[in-house]
């Protein structure tokens, strides 16, 4: 008996010696294509190790639950067409964005090098749950961290519609009842019931307005990017303005309010992603995305105070404020604040392609 249990052992042990078949040439060419691309555009928030939370609570790609849950489907949306009222820019080329379809896919197989784990076996059951007594249990377990009605908190916004309409119920039963371990999202397998789960993924839900797949077809074509400059500085003849601070120091938005009230020459640039701009900026500001400013380069002026800004609300800015000063720019400083809270104050913004 002992010599067939050595034997056994032997051969398990032999098997375990194989090589694991390395990806060909046009597979690690894809991936790191898509490392690159990260790097460049992703890594900012999310961090360059997908640990998350490196700016305004960017989830943790890299984290094994995640990955265990997530399909591709949910990430490509997610990049193509970003998350409606939060910092996630849509980047795909279809929505205005820099990143062509066979981009999207780089990343998603640069995302899938952190997968070392087997897929979740996720239960996809018909949903039950009673959306009322769902109410109650989110409003006293995750209102805190998620916000009313899944906007607005902290953390990831649960109730943004582009994330429903690719979260599956198993994949939101799954995140619920083990969370993301390393991270402030706790595991609720053990304090919640499973009928509570049950309601809180049925109120999730409910949030969901199913939108007309048609729609889209008939938006109004969207211009490639880069976007055209547009006009630099702002009053052109105004005196310097007073109280900037030279990056890394912030310029509080107090201050380039006044600055451009009094007249002040400045140029403010808007360093998010083509799409955000698009969709609001502040008025008079200019697009000059954080992670390719180059085309811009030779257009802004040198002598002039230039005002990064963004929504994180200064990962982005801060970003671009370094890449300008490496090529050469002084007079470079990042609105404190950031976007959202010039709009809370209710000062001037702008949509469109024009400042």
């Amino acid at each position: 008996m002992k010599k067939l249990l050595w034997l056994c052992l032997c051969i398990a042990l032999l098997g375990c010696t194989h090589e694991v078949e390395k990806p060909s040439p046009e597979v690690q060419a894809r991936v790191a294509h898509g490392k690159a691309l990260y790097l460049r555009m992703c890594a900012v928030c999310h961090g360059s190790e997908g640990q998350g939370y490196w700016a305004d609570q960017a989830p943790a790609l890299a984290q094994p639950y995640f990955q265990a849950s997530v399909t591709d489907e949910f990430l490509r949306t997610a990049i193509t067409h970003g998350r409606t009222g939060s910092t996630m820019s849509a980047w795909g080329r279809e929505r205005g964005g820099p990143l062509s379809p066979a981009d999207i896919d780089a990343i998603i197989a640069f995302l899938h090098t952190w997968k070392h784990t087997p897929p979740a076996r996720l239960n996809e059951a018909p949903l039950g749950g009673d959306v009322s007594k769902g109410q109650r249990v989110y409003e006293a377990r995750c209102q805190t961290c998620h916000g009313r009605r899944g906007n607005g908190g902290p953390n990831v916004s649960v109730g943004n519609q582009e994330l429903l309409s690719t979260a599956s119920n198993g994949y939101l039963r799954f995140a619920i009842e083990h969370g993301r371990p390393g991270t402030v999202m706790p595991a609720f397998k053990d304090t919640l019931r499973k009928d509570e789960i049950e309601d809180v993924v049925a109120l999730l839900r409910s949030w969901h307005v199913v939108r007309n797949p048609i729609a889209r077809r008939f938006q109004k074509p969207v211009r490639p990017p880069p976007l055209p400059l547009g006009p630099v500085p702002l009053n052109p003849k105004g005196p310097p303005p007073a109280g900037f601070k030279k990056f890394p120091d912030l310029t509080p938005l107090a201050v380039v309010k006044r600055e451009l009230d009094r007249g002040a020459r400045m140029a403010l640039l808007d360093a998010r992603a083509p799409t955000d701009y698009t969709r609001e900026h502040i008025a008079g500001a200019v697009s000059v995305p954080f992670y390719d400013p180059d085309p811009y380069v030779e257009k802004l002026p040198k002598d002039t105070w230039l005002v990064c800004y963004c929504s994180c609300p200064h990962a982005e800015s801060s970003s671009l404020a370094r890449a300008l000063q490496g090529k050469g720019f002084d007079k470079v400083t990042v609105l404190d604040e950031g976007l959202n809270v010039w709009h809370r104050k209710g000062y001037p913004i702008h949509t469109g392609e024009q400042p």
